[in-house]
């Protein structure tokens, strides 16, 4: 199979063998990226957490890191100049759901972050011309969206309702995915579906502890994040490596005993405002 270049640049689905049971299960390869830069008013965005004010200094060296990173993994990226009048907008991931087949906008549940989906706008349809949508009443961040090869998990959130779900369903349906909803909004500690899961490939779920037995989970490969670990289980497969957040060696050593091929950053300073890895970049 080829690969496409220019606007129509897509994902290339991989057939591999995985496991001892040889099932065949498809990867997606990522060719590119879509980066924006923190400003110097990163401190001034949402946070839930109290784990200090971010270093800026150190905010850019760690995103830096971040974008050398996806590089290494053979991404082309697109970086976008700082939005001032958005501190969070770094967190393109929130902006967009991107499937194989189109792009679906997405309308951020805080009100501060509300202009971010105008602003990234004709940047991703300069990618991918054919888009929809979620519109008002609906709220959806992209973090709340785990994509699991043809199955997409949604995260009934804080930042997530009903109502936006219900639209995504229907966009996703007319692409021919599947989808179903998981409510995040009773375990401590989550502000979206993606900050306790994360899919990376060959049927394997990365999930904190207090999700891991949840019903919709139960057929797949399951790594239980232990709770002392628990913002690790925000990791991103970026072709053949797993993007891990340093600092939490149980995951990173249960990823490699299984094959799988990590890649730790640091993470501290955007940690301090709730970002996790996958919201960094909106990768296609």
């Amino acid at each position: 199979m080829g690969i496409p270049f220019g606007r129509e640049a897509r994902r290339i689905s991989l057939l591999v063998m995985s496991d001892i049971n040889f099932r065949v299960y498809l990867v997606l390869i990522f060719h590119h990226a879509i980066i924006r830069a923190p400003g110097p008013n990163f401190a001034e965005g949402l946070t839930s957490v109290h784990l200090g004010v971010p270093r800026f200094d150190l905010v850019l060296q760690q995103h830096e890191s971040y974008c050398q990173a996806l590089r290494e993994c053979g991404l082309t990226l697109t970086v976008l100049d700082a939005d001032l009048n958005h501190p969070d907008s770094t967190f393109v991931e929130d902006t967009a759901v991107l499937t194989e087949r189109s792009a679906i906008l997405m309308r951020p549940g805080a009100l501060s972050r509300a202009g971010e989906v105008a602003a990234i706008r004709g940047t991703i349809q300069s990618f991918f011309p054919t888009t929809q949508e979620i519109v008002a009443p609906g709220a959806v961040d992209g973090g709340d969206i785990c994509e699991a090869d043809s199955h997409f998990f949604l995260g009934l959130s804080q930042r997530s309702d009903a109502e936006g779900l219900k639209q995504l369903a229907v966009h996703l349906a007319n692409q021919g995915y599947t989808s179903s909803v998981v409510d995040v909004r009773g375990i401590a500690g989550i502000l979206h579906l993606k900050s306790g899961v994360s899919y990376i490939g060959d049927h394997t779920l990365v999930v904190i502890e207090d999700m891991a037995d949840h019903e919709l989970f139960r057929n797949y490969n399951r790594i239980r994040v232990p709770v002392e670990e628990s913002y690790a289980a925000n990791c991103v497969r970026v072709n053949q490596r797993i993007l891990v957040p340093a600092g939490y060696p149980y995951l990173t050593a249960q990823l490699a005993a299984r094959g799988f091929h990590p890649l730790t950053l640091d993470m501290s300073e955007f940690q301090k405002m709730d970002g996790g890895l996958s919201c960094l970049s909106l990768r296609f």
